[in-house]
């Protein structure tokens, strides 16, 4: 069940050569800086305040309290069955619903359901609708006050722990786990949340903070005045809040799929992997991460010296630039997961528990269709995904470069558009294997 909770298997059979996929994709990244630097000379984004005004009934739906509510009851609905199945259902993870929903539907499903409706977790969120009703016997939050002060690093904390489950825990698929997993994720976010008060999911639930940072490349957006709008994702990225604990958000996802990656290369699975145990599996996620944290603060940090801005700031400014990259990992690793392995959600949803004669959808009988994608689709999405991703993080630098220093020189964004360069093709490598 290693495949469930790694994404897709490699794969080495581009319909391009690997080494040509590597020089293109490093070549894309540096063309499309060298034309930005020829014809992008100002900001030429819509900030927070831009956007096209969708009409106001369609916001008062969207905002209403009973729309919210019905779409958490459904969450949590939901929700209870799939933990009822993980307890009760089949001990085998691969006739169990629980792991493929969590993991697979769920997790990665996440992404094209935020691309493409917006933050959608933040509406549906059933820990909201538990809160909700918590809060009406439980005393004032006592520590929401300090919320604001930790930022987003109680999201990248979070994120973390999810992350080692899927990717690092040997005993991820097992049904039990999967469902002590998901009554302890509830149990430990309404706890905080009632010390910290209902706005600490969108701060530390990482769920929720990864559909809404997702969101960021949808076409939905908010003005700074609260307006819902329709607007230029790139400019939606831009508009990202400069908040603390933002870049340690998309470093931990950079950081996990690149280790994702790094898991199914013959060096690992022969290597540090072999053995498939908790510890190494965690130092191989914490060295990863810890990796693209250093390269993506050195090229910050540096670009930031060069261009004379003050020190602080400068990971967290550009925190929002690496979006693209992080979501073009993220659809390159896992396209083929959703769409192949996905179906078993479908097919176990029939009978969740495993009982004999249950066919509740007429899906039971039903097998995976291995041919919903083939191969040649999945690298070139894989490739594509990659290189849009950095081509995009890349213009979002440059957008953020001349909005914070005008006057810098084009120069001084090489550190941050060297280390995206590396990261492409680092990126790919480990994807294909290399």
């Amino acid at each position: 069940m290693t495949r469930l909770a790694h994404g897709i298997g490699s794969r080495t059979d581009l319909p391009i050569p690997l080494g040509l996929a590597l020089y293109g994709a490093g070549a894309a990244v540096l063309f499309g800086f060298a034309v930005l630097l020829l014809f992008w000379r100002q900001p030429r984004l819509g900030g927070p305040g831009s956007g096209r005004p969708l009409p106001v009934a369609l916001q008062r739906l969207a905002d209403a309290t009973a729309v919210r509510r019905a779409a958490q009851a459904v969450a949590l609905a939901l929700a209870a069955v799939v933990t009822v199945a993980a307890f009760a259902g089949p001990a085998d993870p691969d006739r169990n619903l629980a792991p493929w929903v969590l993991y697979v539907t769920f997790w990665v499903g996440l992404v094209p359901a935020s691309l493409l409706l917006g933050p959608v977790w933040r509406v549906a969120n059933p820990l909201r609708l538990l809160h909700a009703g918590l809060r009406r016997v439980l005393p004032p939050p006592p520590a929401a006050g300090l919320l604001p002060r930790l930022g987003l690093w109680p999201a990248a904390v979070s994120l973390g722990v999810f992350l080692f489950f899927e990717l690092v825990l040997p005993t991820r698929a097992e049904p039990a786990v999967v469902g002590g997993f998901l009554v302890g994720w509830a149990a430990v976010h309404l706890a905080l949340a009632a010390v910290f008060g209902e706005d600490w999911f969108a701060r530390g639930d990482g769920f929720e903070v990864y559909s809404t940072l997702v969101a960021r490349l949808s076409p939905w957006g908010r003005r700074d005045d609260g307006r819902l709008v329709l607007r230029d994702p790139l400019a939606n990225a831009d508009a990202v809040p400069e908040t603390p604990g933002l870049a340690a958000v998309v470093v931990v996802l950079l950081g996990s799929t690149g280790f994702d990656g790094l898991s199914r290369t013959p060096f690992w699975q022969s290597g540090p992997g072999a053995a498939e145990d908790a510890l190494s599996g965690t130092v191989g996620l914490l060295a990863v991460v810890a990796l693209v944290a250093v390269l993506y603060l050195a090229g910050t940090r540096l670009s930031g010296r060069m261009a004379g801005q003050p020190p602080g700031p400068q990971p967290r400014r550009y925190a929002g630039t690496v979006l693209p990259i992080a979501l073009g990992y993220t659809v390159a690793h896992y396209t083929s997961l959703l769409l192949l392995d996905g179906q078993r959600t479908w097919i176990l949803a029939s009978n969740p528990l495993g009982r004999d004669g249950v066919d509740l959808f007429g899906t039971a009988a039903h097998v995976v269709d291995l041919t919903a994608i083939g191969p040649d689709a999945i690298a070139w999405v894989q490739v594509g995904a990659v290189v849009l991703g950095h081509v995009l993080g890349v213009v979002l630098a440059h957008e953020r470069a001349l909005r914070s220093a005008p006057r810098a020189r084009a120069s001084d964004q090489l550190p941050l558009v060297t280390v995206m360069t590396l990261l492409t093709v680092g990126g790919l490598g480990l994807l294909f294997g290399f």
